[in-house]
């Protein structure tokens, strides 16, 4: 009776391991809640379940130590290309998407948005082989045109605005907009349907402008087409004007995101030039969203990744803080997706760790132009509901010699059978 009851109090004195993984001691980055500074995160359940100044390691099943690397939540990455219709060589829903998995959490992304890959005549499609299987959140912006961007389809006119919104609504746990890309007729029907359609759904409309045309110019869309909220991608793409002769911003841009209109980077394989982006941001206009145009062409290109792209920014003179809150927060409201993007109490555990590598790292355009930058990002760590997924330098693993001898072996599934003597 004396031991159990010495047995109790033991038990009680000991802390209670409340959460089930502690990250500690990292430096948190989290513009949502205005925290630059070190701070632990605790984990239990999937979700964001304490973040302070000093957790108790004790209070956690798992322990890991983050002294000296930087902690974000999870990116978003709203422009990338994950629908692969097999066959369709050179097609962005082809051999040119890249599967959702692949290259997402090793470069700390936990949520992608396909831009337009599918359209409205295949999205369900997409949404079965793709959206319900990945571990990476998938999103989707659906395209305007029947068959997404299996081809120039937007040449055709096959469009449906009305069909376009009634899937949006059905999948409104996944669909957060329209997508008009690569239109190459003088006139506005693929950009006047994708806003029919999101005008139907209440969503936002992604517009990769495609082909330049007089009929048709860049200040138009952005000042008198598109709505608050829609967003222009591959903002520094070649033919955008952006300066002035004076090497100032032309002021419609200006105006344009005054009457709240995004502006998105989706660098992509042939989409981003410096010589509009660094005078662009040495002015202090900053990108609403930092985005890959993620494809097989750009992610083997200069493009490469997230990281990358972010250090670009950075190297053309984008803060960290900044281009962390293009990466999170703000996108995850340009696609009203307010649960994500950040770290609060109670928010999903999708957490992204970054070792910022300090030394001479040389960036590219996508016209073969460079930049040298001082700062690169690598990341170290990636969580998805609170589930390690990446971890680039085994953190929290236990030295091999330290565990039993039999441990890696299944017990009552593994047979271990020893070799005749």
């Amino acid at each position: 009776m004396r031991l159990l009851v010495l047995f109790a109090l033991l038990a009680a004195a000991l802390p209670a391991q409340t959460y089930s993984l502690l990250l500690k001691g990292g430096h948190l980055i989290d513009p949502k809640n205005n925290i630059d500074a070190i701070r632990d995160i605790a984990i239990q359940d999937g979700k964001v379940a304490a973040v302070a100044t000093n957790i108790p390691g004790a209070q956690a099943r798992r322990v890991i130590e983050l002294n000296g690397l930087y902690v974000t939540p999870g990116l978003i990455d709203i422009h990338a290309h994950v629908f692969s219709t097999t066959g369709i060589p050179g097609a962005w829903a082809g051999d040119n998407s890249v599967q959702a998995d692949t290259l997402s959490f090793r470069t700390g992304v936990t949520t992608l948005c396909d831009a337009g890959s599918s359209g409205w005549r295949n999205f369900e499609d997409f949404r079965q082989t793709v959206i319900d299987r990945a571990d990476t959140r998938v999103l989707a912006f659906i395209n305007i045109a029947g068959f997404g961007m299996i081809s120039d389809m937007t040449e055709q006119g096959d469009f449906n605005p009305k069909e376009l919104a009634r899937l949006a609504l059905k999948h409104k746990d996944v669909v957060v907009g329209v997508k008009s890309a690569h239109y190459q007729l003088p006139d506005w029907k693929s950009i006047d349907n994708a806003i029919a359609a999101g005008k139907a759904a209440n969503i936002p409309i992604m517009v990769d402008f495609g082909y330049f045309l007089r009929e048709r110019p860049f200040w138009q869309l952005v000042t008198e087409c598109l709505r608050p909220g829609d967003i222009a991608t591959h903002m520094f793409r070649g033919p955008v004007p952006w300066i002035d002769e004076n090497g100032k911003i032309y002021d419609y841009v200006r105006r344009a995101r005054a009457r709240g209109v995004r502006f998105d980077v989706g660098h992509g394989g042939g989409s981003f030039v410096m010589r509009t982006a660094v005078p662009t941001i040495k002015q202090g206009f900053y990108p609403d969203s930092i985005s890959t145009d993620l494809h097989t062409g750009s992610m083997n290109a200069q493009m490469q990744d997230m990281p990358t792209t972010i250090s670009k920014m950075m190297a053309m003179g984008m803060p960290y803080g900044e281009a962390v809150r293009a990466s999170t927060w703000t996108p995850a409201q340009m696609i009203s997706q307010p649960e994500l993007g950040h770290l609060t109490v109670g928010a999903t555990a999708d957490i992204a760790v970054w070792q910022v590598l300090k030394g001479e790292f040389g960036f590219a355009d996508a016209s073969g132009a460079g930049i040298k930058g001082s700062q690169r990002l690598l990341c170290d760590m990636t969580l998805r509901a609170g589930r390690i997924v990446w971890n680039y330098n085994g953190r929290g693993a236990q030295p091999y010699d330290q565990l039993p001898k039999t441990y890696g072996v299944r017990e009552g599934i593994d047979f271990v059978i020893p070799p005749p003597k």
